[in-house]
């Protein structure tokens, strides 16, 4: 299962994932970072937005479609107070599951209507990647294999010169030496590296990233500033990393441990 760490695995790019966007709860400002961002797992098979096209509050949205190659679904809202584009979205990833040979489906939106939705899709074998914003349900963020935090794909150049996410929680990049890991992040990096940690205490960084993801949906290493989890650990003092070459030679592999008293 595609994941994250300092290496991913080569099949990841063949998976073939459904990317359905909610345009209501969703900014068009996301779009260039979220599909790079599902380049990293698999192949865009399907691009979908679903709204009300009739409506003036999707305007900006008409001028992205037609660049990115996106399907606009058409859903009129009839009845106020009922969000229409949630149950077709729902319905259409439904009819997605049982006609098209798909191996996962990315599910754009900050809205809790999806949880079930996402719980199904994964019961019956698919991977769900979860995009949302910060004010996302924890349910929803739980329920997924992988959450991203959709403010992390904004304004990508921008980040990189400047500075790191600005949402609450994530320090700015060029800080990166002052950043202070909390308890509970701490606890759960540490713990991870101990499950998967050598008789000498040193733990593959790749397992690692795997493992953390299975206990933690939305971690991801840019949500505190830092493109990689090898650069995260490497701030973190209470930890220490070396790199060895691989088994056959063509390059190298990073390790971590707790550091030890002396």
């Amino acid at each position: 299962m595609p994941l994250f760490g300092d290496h991913q695995p080569a099949e990841i790019s063949q998976l073939k994932l459904a990317v359905l966007i909610d345009a209501d709860n969703t900014q068009p400002a996301i779009i260039e970072g979220l599909l790079d961002e599902v380049a990293k797992y698999g192949i865009a098979s399907v691009k979908r937005i679903y709204g009300d096209w009739t409506s003036t509050n999707l305007r900006s949205w008409k001028e992205r479609l037609l660049e990115y190659a996106i399907q606009p679904i058409q859903q009129f809202s009839y009845t106020t107070g009922k969000n229409a584009t949630d149950s077709a979205m729902i319905i259409d990833a439904m009819d997605l599951l049982y006609t098209e040979k798909l191996d996962g489906f990315c599910i754009v939106s900050s809205d809790s209507d999806f949880t079930r939705l996402a719980a199904r899709l994964r019961e019956s074998g698919r991977i769900v990647y979860g995009f949302g914003e910060k004010k996302t349900p924890r349910a929803f963020v739980s329920v997924c294999d992988k959450f991203i935090y959709t403010e992390i794909l904004r304004d990508t150049q921008e980040d990189d010169e400047d500075s790191s996410p600005s949402f609450e929680g994530a320090p700015a990049a060029k800080h990166k030496k002052d950043f202070k890991v909390d308890r509970k992040l701490l606890k759960l990096l540490r713990e991870t590296v101990d499950d998967l940690a050598e008789e000498s205490g040193w733990a593959y960084l790749g397992g690692v990233g795997h493992k953390i993801n299975n206990r933690s949906a939305d971690f991801d290493p840019r949500n505190y500033g830092f493109k990689k989890l090898g650069d995260m650990f490497r701030a973190i003092p209470q930890f220490e990393t070396e790199e060895r070459p691989q088994a056959n030679g063509t390059g190298r592999q990073v390790y971590i441990r707790w550091k030890r008293k002396r």
